[in-house]
Parts: structure tokens; C-alpha cells; sequence
């Protein structure tokens, strides 16, 4: 992983995720290690983002390094003309590794064909969120004891969720059973389908949360993401597709966990907070160990 830049899932293996596993639970237990002294960091969001920007910065400010960059591209010369490859050569003249959202599909890769520095994809459009997928490994891992052989339900939007693509890609590589529950407007894209299957790994698809959740292991749930819609119709159409409330949990398994990679709109009822499935809260903190894991290792810290 040292100088490797992290765009795709894909860009690892199954033993690398393993590696950042270990990592996350050693920063888990002290995330407090003076790592990155003298060492610069540059965040580049040209897309607004919460968790992960912030989640980013913790990691790298618990490590002893310093931030540079930007949380809205209107804060930056993107405003006056300047082009991804531009801003990415500039930047990189100044940091040690660079942290990057974008709106377009395909910009991580671009921009890490064009740094100096390894680059971290934070998400480019609805293609993928890869330091989404390992913290999600990473939640998944500490409260079922594996990850092998888990029934894992997704939920919501499939079609624009690019925590959904990373973390099926990801989790192929565990032999997990997926059911994909969404309405025929977001459903998982054929491509996805099609690289489970040459994996020969089982899958189906329907439009009820239902029965089958009691067999879950996981319930993946995600937003309608509303910027991600160029028809307003459509999106007003399945923005309420599905609800997840406390008494649709009852008879799941005692150890099974609801994750959402947050924001959440109204896809999950408070009542389901205070439930002892709930695990969206804490899969956030998980973020900042696994991306210190994520950064130690790519600079060889680790």
C-alpha cells in the first residue's frame, strides 16, 4: 500500500483490507500517535461533505500533521477557470498526500494519473467512496466477529449510492449473500450484478422490506440522494420509497446491525436510535481510525 494511491475498492486486496483492519483497531485503541509531525495533508472538496471531510481532518490532527485545502470548490481558483489537472499539480507541490471529492465519475482516477502524491478518493460521483467501504468493513468486522458469509441487505438508493458499489466489490471477496431491496428507479446497476455473478456469488432483488430481514446480518440502508436527480419528478417519486422503523426489526437476529453512511434524511425513524440494531452513530466514529490506518500505511508510517 506505501505510495499507492487509493481510488477504487479494487485498488487493494483482501489482504490489504485485512492490514487496515488490524491498523484501525490499534489506532481504536490509542488514535493519538504523533505519526504525521511536519507532515502536510491536503483535503479537496469540491463537493460538500460532513463526516468524511471532518473525519479526515480528525485523523490527521490526532496524528500530529497539518491540513490544507478546502471544503467548497467556490473557495477555490476552480471559481476562476483553473482545471482539475492544474489545481491537482499545484497541490501536490505542497502536500504529502492529497484527499479528494469530486462531483464527476472518474475524476479520482484522473487526478491521481496527474499528482505527485498518492491521492485518496473521498467519492467522485456515484462511481465509488473506497475509505467508506473499509470503515464499513471495519464496522461490519467488530460486531459480527467476520466477515465471511454474511447476509447483507442494501437498501434505498442502489443506482447513485456509491457506498453501495464500493462496499458490494469489497465484500465479494468475503463470499457474502446480498438481497438488493429498492424500487425499479434505483435499482442496482446491471454492472454490479454482472461482477457478482462472475463471482458466482447468490444475489436477488426485490421492492419490500419484508420477512427476509430476519435473516440479515446487516441492513445497509441509504438515502435518496436528491442531488444526484436531474428530474425533480423522479426524485419526489422514490425520495420516500422506504422507512425503516423499531417494530420492523423485531424477530432479526440479536446480533444484526443497521449501518447508513449518513447523511440521513428521514429513510430511518428516530425510534430506531435507541435500539440495540442501531450502529450508524458509532460506524461514524470507526471513520477516523480507519482513515489514520488509511494514511499511516500509504506514507509507510505503519
Amino acid at each position: 500500500m506505501k505510495n499507492t494511491s487509493l481510488v477504487s475498492i479494487t485498488d487493494y486486496s483482501k489482504a490489504d483490507y485485512m492490514k487496515i483492519m488490524e491498523v484501525a483497531a490499534d489506532f481504536e485503541k490509542n488514535s493519538y500517535q504523533n505519526l504525521l509531525n511536519g507532515k502536510v495533508i491536503g483535503t479537496l472538496f469540491f463537493e460538500p461533505s460532513t463526516r468524511t471531510r471532518l473525519s479526515f481532518e480528525s485523523a490527521i490532527s490526532r496524528l500530529g500533521g497539518k491540513v490544507i485545502g478546502f471544503s467548497e470548490s467556490g473557495s477555490s481558483s476552480v471559481t476562476k477557470g483553473e482545471t482539475l489537472y492544474d489545481t491537482i499539480k499545484v497541490v501536490s507541490n505542497y502536500a504529502e498526500l492529497i484527499v479528494m471529492r469530486h462531483p464527476l465519475e472518474g475524476s479520482a482516477r484522473y487526478a491521481s494519473e496527474n499528482s505527485n502524491v498518492p491521492l485518496v478518493n473521498a467519492g467522485d460521483g456515484a462511481n465509488q467512496h473506497p475509505t467508506q467501504t473499509l470503515l464499513d468493513l471495519y464496522s461490519i468486522l467488530k460486531t459480527q466477529n467476520t466477515l465471511d458469509n454474511l447476509n447483507i441487505f442494501m437498501v434505498g438508493d442502489l443506482k447513485y449510492g456509491r457506498t453501495v458499489h464500493s462496499l458490494l466489490m469489497a465484500l465479494s471477496e468475503f463470499d457474502a449473500t446480498f438481497t438488493f431491496i429498492s424500487p425499479d428507479e434505483l435499482k442496482m446497476p446491471q454492472e454490479y450484478k454482472d461482477y457478482l455473478n462472475k463471482k458466482g456469488l447468490k444475489f436477488s432483488e426485490q421492492k419490500d422490506i419484508d420477512e427476509a430481514v430476519k435473516v440479515a446480518d446487516i441492513i445497509y440502508m441509504t438515502r435518496v440522494q436528491k442531488e444526484r436527480f436531474s428530474d425533480p419528478i423522479e426524485y419526489e417519486r422514490t425520495k420516500n420509497a422506504y422507512v425503516l422503523k423499531r417494530e420492523m426489526l423485531e424477530g432479526t437476529k440479536e446480533s444484526m446491525r443497521v449501518l447508513h453512511p449518513l447523511p440521513r434524511v428521514n429513510e430511518i425513524d428516530t425510534d430506531v436510535d435507541s435500539s440495540p440494531h442501531a450502529y450508524y452513530f458509532e460506524q461514524t466514529e470507526n471513520g477516523v481510525y480507519v482513515r489514520q490506518a488509511i494514511i499511516s500505511l500509504i506514507l509507510g508510517l505503519k
